[in-house]
Protein backbone atom coordinates (compact mmCIF):
# COMPACT_ATOMS: atom_id res chain seq x y z
CA UNK A 1 0.00 0.00 0.00
CA UNK A 2 1.05 3.66 -0.92
CA UNK A 3 1.40 6.65 1.85
CA UNK A 4 -0.31 9.19 0.64
CA UNK A 5 -1.17 12.96 1.65
CA UNK A 6 0.86 13.18 4.36
CA UNK A 7 1.46 16.97 4.76
CA UNK A 8 -2.41 17.09 5.21
CA UNK A 9 -2.17 14.41 8.18
CA UNK A 10 0.43 16.65 9.98
CA UNK A 11 -1.24 20.09 10.05
CA UNK A 12 -3.94 17.63 11.54
CA UNK A 13 -1.46 17.11 14.25
CA UNK A 14 0.06 20.77 14.49
CA UNK A 15 3.05 19.36 13.36
CA UNK A 16 3.57 21.91 10.63
CA UNK A 17 3.04 24.85 13.47
CA UNK A 18 6.76 26.09 14.33
CA UNK A 19 9.95 25.68 13.35
CA UNK A 20 10.77 22.38 13.43
CA UNK A 21 13.49 20.12 11.05
CA UNK A 22 11.87 19.54 7.71
CA UNK A 23 14.69 17.20 6.09
CA UNK A 24 14.95 17.34 2.46
CA UNK A 25 13.92 14.12 1.37
CA UNK A 26 15.51 14.94 -2.04
CA UNK A 27 19.04 13.70 -0.57
CA UNK A 28 19.93 10.82 1.81
CA UNK A 29 18.21 10.74 5.68
CA UNK A 30 21.22 12.11 7.44
CA UNK A 31 22.81 9.96 9.71
CA UNK A 32 25.93 10.08 12.13
CA UNK A 33 27.34 6.82 12.85
CA UNK A 34 28.80 6.24 16.61
CA UNK A 35 30.95 2.65 17.06
CA UNK A 36 30.16 0.93 20.01
CA UNK A 37 33.41 1.06 22.49
CA UNK A 38 33.47 -2.81 21.95
CA UNK A 39 33.59 -5.14 19.33
CA UNK A 40 29.88 -4.37 17.71
CA UNK A 41 27.49 -6.83 17.82
CA UNK A 42 24.64 -4.79 17.03
CA UNK A 43 23.40 -1.55 16.14
CA UNK A 44 20.76 0.57 17.90
CA UNK A 45 19.07 3.39 15.07
CA UNK A 46 17.71 6.45 16.95
CA UNK A 47 14.42 8.45 14.98
CA UNK A 48 14.19 12.02 16.31
CA UNK A 49 11.02 13.47 17.68
CA UNK A 50 9.44 16.28 15.21
CA UNK A 51 12.11 18.96 17.33
CA UNK A 52 15.34 17.25 16.80
CA UNK A 53 17.90 16.84 14.15
CA UNK A 54 21.08 15.14 14.09
CA UNK A 55 22.68 17.45 16.11
CA UNK A 56 19.70 17.31 18.69
CA UNK A 57 20.01 13.98 18.87
CA UNK A 58 23.93 14.27 19.53
CA UNK A 59 22.76 16.82 22.36
CA UNK A 60 20.37 14.79 23.76
CA UNK A 61 22.36 12.21 25.54
CA UNK A 62 21.14 8.72 24.03
CA UNK A 63 24.03 7.87 22.61
CA UNK A 64 25.68 7.77 25.72
CA UNK A 65 22.91 6.11 26.99
CA UNK A 66 22.24 3.19 24.70
CA UNK A 67 26.18 2.12 24.98
CA UNK A 68 26.30 2.59 28.79
CA UNK A 69 23.45 -0.21 28.52
CA UNK A 70 25.12 -2.13 25.74
CA UNK A 71 28.53 -1.36 24.77
CA UNK A 72 28.75 -3.73 22.07
CA UNK A 73 26.27 -1.32 20.28
CA UNK A 74 26.76 0.63 17.54
CA UNK A 75 24.52 3.31 16.60
CA UNK A 76 23.11 5.62 14.08
CA UNK A 77 21.39 8.84 15.10
CA UNK A 78 19.24 9.85 12.05
CA UNK A 79 17.43 12.84 10.83
CA UNK A 80 14.34 11.56 9.87
CA UNK A 81 12.45 14.70 9.66
CA UNK A 82 8.93 15.85 8.86
CA UNK A 83 9.80 16.63 5.33
CA UNK A 84 10.40 12.23 4.63
CA UNK A 85 6.61 11.25 6.46
CA UNK A 86 5.32 14.46 4.28
CA UNK A 87 6.29 13.36 1.22
CA UNK A 88 5.22 9.44 2.35
CA UNK A 89 9.60 8.49 2.09
CA UNK A 90 9.91 8.16 5.86
CA UNK A 91 9.37 4.17 5.84
CA UNK A 92 10.67 3.34 2.38
CA UNK A 93 13.89 5.35 3.10
CA UNK A 94 14.61 4.16 6.57
CA UNK A 95 14.38 0.56 5.21
CA UNK A 96 16.41 1.24 1.88
CA UNK A 97 19.13 3.46 3.57
CA UNK A 98 19.28 2.31 6.69
CA UNK A 99 18.36 -0.86 8.26
CA UNK A 100 18.67 -2.77 4.70
CA UNK A 101 22.77 -1.86 4.91
CA UNK A 102 22.69 -2.86 8.25
CA UNK A 103 21.48 -6.24 7.98
CA UNK A 104 23.95 -6.66 4.50
CA UNK A 105 26.90 -5.85 7.30
CA UNK A 106 25.62 -8.71 9.38
CA UNK A 107 24.85 -7.28 12.65
CA UNK A 108 23.14 -9.73 14.91
CA UNK A 109 20.88 -7.59 15.79
CA UNK A 110 19.47 -3.98 14.70
CA UNK A 111 16.95 -2.07 17.22
CA UNK A 112 15.05 1.19 16.55
CA UNK A 113 14.70 3.61 19.21
CA UNK A 114 12.23 6.50 18.44
CA UNK A 115 10.71 9.67 20.05
CA UNK A 116 7.60 11.18 19.60
CA UNK A 117 6.95 11.32 15.79
CA UNK A 118 9.62 9.03 16.08
CA UNK A 119 8.14 6.58 18.15
CA UNK A 120 5.26 6.63 15.51
CA UNK A 121 8.15 6.45 12.81
CA UNK A 122 9.27 3.27 14.13
CA UNK A 123 5.47 1.27 14.16
CA UNK A 124 5.28 2.19 10.77
CA UNK A 125 8.30 0.59 9.73
CA UNK A 126 7.62 -2.44 11.96
CA UNK A 127 3.96 -2.49 10.54
CA UNK A 128 5.58 -2.08 6.79
CA UNK A 129 8.37 -4.59 7.30
CA UNK A 130 7.76 -7.01 9.85
CA UNK A 131 10.49 -9.27 11.29
CA UNK A 132 13.34 -6.72 10.30
CA UNK A 133 14.26 -5.29 13.19
CA UNK A 134 14.93 -7.03 16.28
CA UNK A 135 13.22 -4.69 19.14
CA UNK A 136 11.26 -1.31 19.83
CA UNK A 137 12.05 1.17 22.28
CA UNK A 138 8.96 3.48 22.11
CA UNK A 139 9.32 6.58 23.87
CA UNK A 140 6.10 8.77 24.28
CA UNK A 141 5.17 7.50 20.42
CA UNK A 142 2.85 9.82 18.82
CA UNK A 143 -0.67 7.34 18.59
CA UNK A 144 -3.11 9.40 17.10
CA UNK A 145 -5.76 12.78 18.22
CA UNK A 146 -7.78 12.34 21.39
CA UNK A 147 -10.86 11.98 19.34
CA UNK A 148 -9.69 8.65 18.03
CA UNK A 149 -8.06 7.41 21.38
CA UNK A 150 -11.30 7.84 22.91
CA UNK A 151 -13.12 6.21 20.59
CA UNK A 152 -11.11 3.08 21.14
CA UNK A 153 -11.50 3.44 24.91
CA UNK A 154 -15.23 3.87 25.27
CA UNK A 155 -15.48 0.46 22.64
CA UNK A 156 -13.60 -1.42 25.48
CA UNK A 157 -9.81 -1.11 24.54
CA UNK A 158 -8.08 -1.71 21.47
CA UNK A 159 -9.09 -5.62 21.05
CA UNK A 160 -13.00 -4.66 21.11
CA UNK A 161 -12.26 -1.67 19.12
CA UNK A 162 -13.56 -2.06 15.70
CA UNK A 163 -11.80 -0.41 13.06
CA UNK A 164 -13.34 1.04 9.94
CA UNK A 165 -13.09 -1.40 6.52
CA UNK A 166 -9.81 -1.28 5.28
CA UNK A 167 -8.59 1.15 2.97
CA UNK A 168 -6.59 0.89 -0.24
CA UNK A 169 -4.53 3.69 0.23
CA UNK A 170 -3.52 4.76 3.50
CA UNK A 171 -3.26 8.11 3.64
CA UNK A 172 -3.94 11.31 5.83
CA UNK A 173 -7.33 11.15 6.52
CA UNK A 174 -7.31 7.17 7.29
CA UNK A 175 -3.45 6.65 8.63
CA UNK A 176 -4.23 6.68 12.33
CA UNK A 177 -6.64 4.07 12.41
CA UNK A 178 -4.95 2.11 10.52
CA UNK A 179 -2.03 2.06 12.92
CA UNK A 180 -4.42 0.86 15.39
CA UNK A 181 -5.72 -1.65 13.65
CA UNK A 182 -1.55 -3.24 13.20
CA UNK A 183 -1.50 -2.69 17.10
CA UNK A 184 -4.71 -4.72 17.68
CA UNK A 185 -2.84 -7.74 16.09
CA UNK A 186 -1.09 -7.30 19.14
CA UNK A 187 -4.11 -7.87 21.47
CA UNK A 188 -4.21 -11.20 19.52
CA UNK A 189 -2.04 -14.57 19.56
CA UNK A 190 0.77 -14.33 19.66
CA UNK A 191 0.76 -11.03 20.89
CA UNK A 192 4.04 -8.59 20.27
CA UNK A 193 6.97 -9.77 19.40
CA UNK A 194 9.22 -10.15 22.94
CA UNK A 195 11.34 -7.03 22.80
CA UNK A 196 9.20 -3.98 22.48
CA UNK A 197 9.08 -1.94 24.90
CA UNK A 198 7.22 1.50 25.71
CA UNK A 199 7.78 4.62 28.24
CA UNK A 200 5.89 7.93 28.87
CA UNK A 201 6.87 10.44 31.29
CA UNK A 202 4.19 11.24 33.95
CA UNK A 203 3.70 14.32 32.64
CA UNK A 204 3.79 13.77 29.17
CA UNK A 205 1.36 15.55 27.09
CA UNK A 206 0.83 12.53 24.73
CA UNK A 207 0.37 9.96 27.72
CA UNK A 208 -3.27 9.92 26.74
CA UNK A 209 -2.64 6.98 24.74
CA UNK A 210 -0.85 4.90 27.70
CA UNK A 211 -4.15 3.48 28.71
CA UNK A 212 -5.09 2.01 25.18
CA UNK A 213 -1.67 0.55 24.79
CA UNK A 214 -0.17 -0.42 27.77
CA UNK A 215 -2.74 -3.65 28.37
CA UNK A 216 -1.16 -4.70 25.01
CA UNK A 217 2.11 -5.25 26.30
CA UNK A 218 3.50 -7.51 29.58
CA UNK A 219 3.79 -4.91 32.40
CA UNK A 220 7.45 -4.90 32.79
CA UNK A 221 7.61 -3.81 29.34
CA UNK A 222 6.02 -0.66 30.08
CA UNK A 223 7.83 2.11 31.98
CA UNK A 224 6.71 5.40 33.55
CA UNK A 225 9.69 7.69 34.69
CA UNK A 226 8.82 11.26 36.18
CA UNK A 227 8.78 13.84 33.68
CA UNK A 228 7.67 15.38 30.37
CA UNK A 229 7.92 15.45 26.87
CA UNK A 230 11.78 15.38 26.06
CA UNK A 231 15.41 13.74 26.63
CA UNK A 232 15.66 14.60 30.16
CA UNK A 233 13.06 11.85 30.34
CA UNK A 234 13.81 9.37 27.58
CA UNK A 235 17.41 8.47 27.51
CA UNK A 236 17.55 7.63 30.99
CA UNK A 237 15.01 5.57 30.51
CA UNK A 238 15.89 4.19 27.47
CA UNK A 239 19.64 3.37 29.46
CA UNK A 240 16.85 1.55 31.80
CA UNK A 241 15.42 -0.32 29.36
CA UNK A 242 18.63 -1.80 27.63
CA UNK A 243 20.37 -2.47 31.01
CA UNK A 244 16.83 -5.06 31.68
CA UNK A 245 17.36 -6.49 28.47
CA UNK A 246 20.89 -7.34 28.67
CA UNK A 247 20.07 -8.15 32.65
CA UNK A 248 17.67 -10.93 30.90
CA UNK A 249 20.32 -12.27 29.15
CA UNK A 250 18.66 -11.35 25.69
CA UNK A 251 21.77 -12.28 23.14
CA UNK A 252 22.59 -10.82 20.28
CA UNK A 253 22.10 -13.64 18.39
Amino acid sequence: MRVLNWSYLLLSLGMLVGCFPRGDPSRPIPTEFVAAPQKAQRLVVVLPGRGDDVKGLQRSGITQAIQQAWPDADVVLTGLALGYYMEGQAVPRLHAEVIEPARKRGYAQVWLVGASLGGMGALLYDQAHPNQVDGLVLLAPYLGEKALLQEIAAAGGVARWQPPPAPRVIDGDNFQPELWRYLQTWSRPPGPRPNVWVAYGTRDRLRGALPLIAPLLPPQKVLEPAGGHDWEVWSPVTREILSRVAAAGVPAR
